[in-house]
């Protein structure tokens, strides 16, 4: 992980201007596919190929972040052993959040989605992937320092596999196990990595289901100042 930041110089951008017609096609496209993405918690033990997560962590790769630090790792399991032993401590840590941590106006909110400490799509699913934000990074001279807008920037490239693995063809569920310390521990991940989203990725079950649920439509998430 070394900082060469201060080596980097500029080179001219590359950018194919698209017919304005063009544009908004794709831009349709690209909606109606991504308004199709549902999360769910009930996944297929069918295989996934290695090259198909390589693809959406390339992906994810791709996303802006805070001076170029790119502050993420993304640790990808597609072990058995390992997944047990991530559900069986998260189940763990979720037995303790349901029963004694979860404030009321967080239960109510979770009540419709019908989620409990159960975790069974860590070992279902084929891989879980999980999104590690590094707080720091070595520098030039060997020191240690502090990277910069690591949470803002792992969250767009979170965004992007997700995007990644529902262009493929397949499906994700965002998972934040609370706390979340068991993972570096069991990963054996350093100090300085903070898991920060739990992603199992595969098919769908043949019987899966999802909550019966709408989103915002435009007007509740947006404002246009002309």
């Amino acid at each position: 992980m070394v900082d060469d930041h201060d080596a980097r110089g500029f080179i001219d951008l590359i950018f194919d201007e698209l017919p304005v017609d063009e544009m908004a096609r794709r831009a349709r496209d690209f909606y109606d596919q991504m308004d199709t993405r549902r999360t769910t918690r009930h996944f297929s033990s069918r295989a996934v190929s290695r090259e198909l997560i390589e693809l959406a962590i390339k992906t994810a790769g791709t996303a802006p972040s805070g001076a170029h630090l790119q502050p993420w790792t993304f640790v990808a399991i597609s072990n058995g052993g390992l997944q047990k032993r991530i559900r069986d401590a998260a189940e763990d840590e979720e037995r303790r959040f349901y029963k004694d941590r979860v404030p009321e106006a967080w239960s109510e909110v979770l009540r419709p989605l019908g989620t409990d400490h159960i975790k069974a799509h860590l070992t279902d699913a084929p891989w879980v992937v999980i999104l590690f934000r590094q707080s720091k990074r070595i520098r030039s001279n060997g020191e240690i320092g502090p990277t910069y807008y690591s949470q803002e920037s792992c969250g767009i490239a979170a965004g992007l596999f997700i995007a990644a693995v529902h262009n493929m063809g397949l499906t994700t569920l965002t998972h934040t196990p609370s706390p979340m310390g068991f993972l570096r521990d069991i990963l054996n991940r350093p100090e300085h990595e903070h898991a920060m989203l739990v992603m199992p990725v595969g098919y769908p079950a043949r019987d899966a289901k999802i909550p019966e649920i709408s989103r915002k439509g435009l007007a509740d998430i947006s404002d246009f100042i002309q």
